[in-house]
């Protein structure tokens, strides 16, 4: 399956390398769009469920790497989500 990294800036700055393992994320993001951080945080949590459940159709098992993604995105997520004016970019995707 073809891998994907999406980098996307939080709303602090800080620039973080998300990994999916598989193109799905194309389906959910755009490169250069802000998201507030609940949308991008439903947007990650369906598009990293999704590309898991690939993986479990193809090989028998989920991907573990994606779903540790999405945990790491709900903890980065989690001191911003009573900010109404918080963005997450997604600056780019690369396979």
């Amino acid at each position: 399956m073809p891998e994907m990294i999406f980098r996307v800036r939080w709303p602090d700055g800080k620039e973080t390398d998300c990994y999916s393992p598989s193109l799905v994320i194309r389906d959910h993001f755009t490169p250069g769009q802000d998201y507030p951080v609940r949308e991008f945080l439903e947007k990650a949590d369906t598009a990293l469920t999704e590309a898991s459940e690939r993986v479990r159709a193809r090989y028998g098992f989920p991907c573990s790497r994606a779903l540790g993604q999405l945990h790491t995105i709900r903890q980065t997520c989690t001191p911003f989500l009573n900010r109404p004016d918080a963005q997450v970019r997604v600056l780019s995707f690369r396979s």
